[in-house]
């Protein structure tokens, strides 16, 4: 139940407006992308994963709950954000405790049109995450970086969004190769 209710936080009406399509990267058992769709189920989403077993998943998951316009992606968001069908296709990327704000900032808002957000759900320690990523945020086509903290009902955990509306275009040198992002990120 905490999950579902931490992938509840993320919506915001202001962050939703005009949104139809979404990608939420590393979704792991589908958070927060399921939840969104159940919320809303006019959104069209794609839930992307590295690990095939996880994929696999929730291809069941999505057919039994019979969520419609719902699409399982396996692969890396490096190798995908480079495929021309996905580069700056999306109103929002989404993602949820996958890497560090700088790092996730590169695999993310690839796949960003511009006038878009990239939303990241981070924990307590999320401040320092923001001072490190402003650079990173800007070099791959961002704006300003904001955040809201929620609290979850009936647990002490503080829990961020971070926003940040994409202003240009990534420079097409972006996302790097698989695993750079981790090994050197952009500071």
């Amino acid at each position: 139940m905490k999950h579902l209710i931490d992938s509840l936080t993320i919506f915001d009406e202001k962050n939703f407006f005009d949104v139809k399509k979404i990608i939420d990267v590393g979704t792991g058992a589908g958070f927060p992308g399921i939840p969104i769709k159940i919320f809303q189920p006019n959104l069209e989403i794609f839930l992307l994963d590295s690990l095939k077993k996880r994929v696999e998943f929730l291809k069941k998951v999505v057919a039994e709950l019979n969520l419609k316009n719902v699409e399982c992606l396996h692969g890396r968001a490096e190798n995908f954000a480079r495929e021309k069908i996905f580069r700056e296709q999306f109103d929002l990327a989404t993602s949820r405790a996958v890497a560090r704000l700088n790092i996730l900032a590169e695999y993310c808002l690839p796949f960003v049109k511009i006038g878009g957000k990239f939303l990241a759900m981070k924990g307590k320690n999320f401040h320092e995450e923001i001072s490190e990523s402003k650079n990173a945020v800007k070099i791959l086509g961002g704006g300003e970086i904001n955040f809201s903290e929620k609290k979850l009902p009936t647990l002490p955990d503080i829990r961020a969004i971070i926003s940040a509306e994409k202003i240009k275009s990534t420079p097409k040198k972006f996302p790097r190769s698989a695993g750079t992002p981790t090994k050197k990120p952009l500071i």
